[in-house]
């Protein structure tokens, strides 16, 4: 449990930091919103394509991970808008946060597979993004673009973080060369992207934005950190993955959030600050949960 708390901190240093520059004054609230575009259009379709374009993918793996990868996610869909009749929530306030229940922090995914299982667990975790990502950004930009009463298919069409990722992965089938001048720049964006993009939900962090909308916010992390999870349980007991792709598709189900679901919702017209707060707490709670949800299988 110790070892899964010290790889969230660092995430939630970077948004203390976001929040500290912020309150402090020592930046003006115009340098995050030009920072988000950053992220959104640039920093973060760099590090999705680079990680596509360099995974090592099998097609056996991704006929049998990749379809329980993609159970796992609609699950997370269709529990989220469970909410809907439920809770009847503010829908605008409901598209933003209902990403929160399915997307996941690929840069945590990466760092604890390695730490679990090293090369085949990468691998493994390789292929679940393969599926997850499109996915996931799919399925968020559809809610949101019904939302905004915007046409579907623009925002899916135009949206970066789905074109790099489907763009990545076709570089990889057709097994192009990443020349290493081009590699290097990429990998330096999207480290920057990491970084940047957590330090502007820290500046968007408010508990006020939590007024009216607690039940909502509890619902969409019990989903993430609890029915993903044991969705995947259910998943791994009826499908024929190996032991090892078993726990990855557990722990890709356990993860937080992704970071990106604020710049999304940001930039998509939706209620960010609603969002990091969201984000925040999960990402806090993860810290706890995932260890255990690796113990009781494994």
């Amino acid at each position: 449990m110790a070892s899964t708390f010290f790889l969230i901190l660092p995430d939630f240093l970077l948004m203390a930091l976001g929040l500290l520059l912020l309150r402090w004054r020592f930046l003006p609230s115009d340098f995050f919103t030009g920072a988000e575009k950053l992220v959104y259009y640039v920093l973060f379709p760099s590090l999705l394509f680079s990680s596509m374009a360099k995974s090592q993918l099998s097609l056996q793996q991704i006929s049998t991970l990749g379809l329980a990868t993609a159970l796992v996610i609609l699950s997370g869909v269709a529990l989220a808008f469970l909410a809907l009749p439920i809770l009847k929530p503010d829908r605008l306030r409901h598209a933003s946060i209902a990403q929160c229940s399915y997307r996941f922090n690929s840069y945590l995914a990466f760092s604890i597979a390695g730490s679990l299982g090293g090369e085949a667990a990468l691998s493994a975790m390789a292929v679940i993004a393969v599926v997850a990502v499109p996915l996931g950004n799919i399925a968020a930009v559809s809610t949101l673009a019904q939302q905004n009463k915007s046409s579907l298919f623009g925002p899916l069409l135009k949206n970066p973080l789905i074109l790099s990722t489907l763009s990545g992965l076709a570089w990889n089938l057709a097994e192009f060369p990443l020349p290493a001048p081009v590699d290097v720049t990429l990998s330096r964006l999207g480290s920057s992207a990491l970084a940047l993009g957590l330090i502007c939900v820290g500046a968007s962090f408010s508990v006020h934005a939590l007024q009216g909308s607690q039940r909502l916010v509890s619902w969409m992390i019990v989903i993430k950190l609890l029915l993903c999870p044991v969705a995947a349980l259910v998943i791994n007991a009826l499908m024929p993955l190996s032991p090892l792709e078993q726990q990855m598709l557990l722990l890709f189900a356990a993860l937080p959030t992704a970071s990106t679901t604020y710049v999304l919702a940001v930039r998509m017209g939706g209620d960010g600050r609603l969002v990091a707060i969201t984000m925040s707490l999960c990402t806090l709670l993860a810290a706890f949960s995932i260890p255990l949800w690796l113990l009781i299988q494994y």
